[in-house]
């Protein structure tokens, strides 16, 4: 923290003389210089190499003269690779990066504000779940690239069997329409008592959260009434499966579970169907997708978005080539190319009739309208490693006092999120 601060209000200082005078730290034109390389990040998965080679020579005919130079990094230990980057003098241009791992960047120095950009980048629209963790301290770091978020995946003939002819739109008919198709041999669900990434999503939808930043310090608010009402909500809709309270969806496989037993519905990305299919062939063809329901019709279910952004080191080499760069992948042109074969939602909100011949992916997109991010706290990734959340869920599951364990999984967030865990 005594590291960052000074950084943070150097940026912000100089992000307001930029703001004022007019004048931006970055070309808005093709860069027209000759034998130049602009080298760029981009994680394993994102694009397949195809699209890669596609944008590339989009990016350098439009630029003549300057060379696109693409490595695709892995994403175990690329946090230390990345912040090791960031400080060094041969830093690369344009770096892919996780969401929710901005703010730990930004913490650590040598990330390009691009607050005055984003009008001219369509921020107007980006999906919440990607604008909000690239933005730190009210200025705006990352630009959204693409994200992916849980949606219900559903048996289409075990709803038919049970007389549903509509997936439902609310909670409360989610819950009604979830108790019917819980019938012997059958689970309405599979939901195991530990995604804390549901979880989150009901909080949200109760206007709780996981944590709150209150003058520089990050507080666990898991014991608050909203929250709480989030917690309630999840064990009555767990109630309707066998999913186990004490693991979360890894142990067992839910996808495996899922398409080995008669089970009416899961929450998974929507790639996730074409894994159960695989496994269980006779399922093809049955499998449906609508967003996880909300409060009220009119709005889906607030869900988790995942996803990545595109950051510019302050001491990129090409800063105005790289700018056009990350303008021309998070246009229009490549967001709608990127999603209609990657599958995943693109950063705007309004594109997302991009998806709407691929069913899984659409419902997706729908569920992104109220997509959030997991707290912007640069220490949160060291929360997931020991997560107290989901020992919070089993607790719960298992009988205890809400508010009591609400209490101490809030205390334990608070030390994480300080230094102190």
């Amino acid at each position: 923290m005594p590291v960052r601060r000074p950084f943070r209000l150097l940026a912000s200082a100089l992000s307001a003389a930029l703001l004022l005078s007019g004048c931006g730290a970055f070309a808005d034109t093709g860069d027209q210089d000759r034998d130049r390389t602009l080298d760029v990040w981009l994680m394993r998965g994102s694009l397949s190499g195809e699209l890669t080679d596609a944008a590339v020579r989009d990016f350098e005919r439009r630029n003549p003269g300057v060379e696109v130079k693409v490595t695709v990094q892995d994403w175990p230990g690329i946090d230390k690779k990345v912040t090791a980057a960031l400080g060094s003098g041969d830093a690369p241009d344009v770096i892919e990066v996780g969401n929710t791992q901005v703010a730990q960047y930004v913490e650590a120095g040598g990330v390009s504000n691009l607050t005055i950009k984003v009008f001219d980048l369509g921020g107007d629209h980006w999906v919440p779940g990607l604008e909000e963790p690239g933005k730190i301290d009210g200025y705006q770091y990352g630009v959204p690239f693409y994200a992916a978020n849980r949606v219900v995946i559903y048996r289409k003939d075990l709803f038919e069997h049970a007389g549903i002819t509509q997936p439902p739109t609310t909670r409360e008919e989610w819950i009604e329409t979830t108790a019917q198709l819980n019938q012997p041999g059958r689970q309405g669900i599979y939901l195991p008592g530990q995604n804390w990434y549901v979880l989150a999503g009901f909080i949200w939808d109760e206007g709780g959260d996981l944590a709150v930043e209150r003058s520089g310090r990050w507080a666990g608010t898991l014991d608050t009434p909203e929250a709480l009402r989030g917690m309630e909500f999840y064990k009555e809709l767990q109630s309707y499966g066998q999913g186990p309270v004490d693991s979360d969806e890894s142990r067992p496989e839910q996808r495996e579970f899922f398409a080995g037993n008669e089970i009416a519905q899961i929450i998974d990305v929507p790639g996730a169907a074409e894994l159960i299919v695989e496994k269980n062939p006779e399922l093809a063809g049955k499998l449906g997708f609508f967003p996880i329901p909300g409060k009220d019709a009119k709005e889906p279910g607030a869900v988790f978005t995942g996803g990545s952004v595109l950051i510019i080191p302050e001491r990129a080499a090409e800063p105005d080539a790289a700018y056009s760069f990350v303008k021309l992948l998070t246009g229009e042109k490549w967001q709608r190319k990127l999603a209609q074969t990657m599958s995943v939602v693109p950063n705007s909100t309004e594109l997302a009739d991009a998806l709407e011949d691929d069913p899984g992916a659409a419902a997706m997109a729908e569920g992104a309208r109220n997509g959030r991010a997991t707290p912007n706290s640069p220490r949160w990734g060291r929360l997931e490693a020991d997560n107290p959340i989901k020992a919070y869920q089993t607790r719960v599951l298992r009988g205890a006092d809400p508010k009591a364990a609400a209490r101490e999984a809030s205390r334990r967030i608070t030390a994480i999120l300080s230094g102190r865990g």
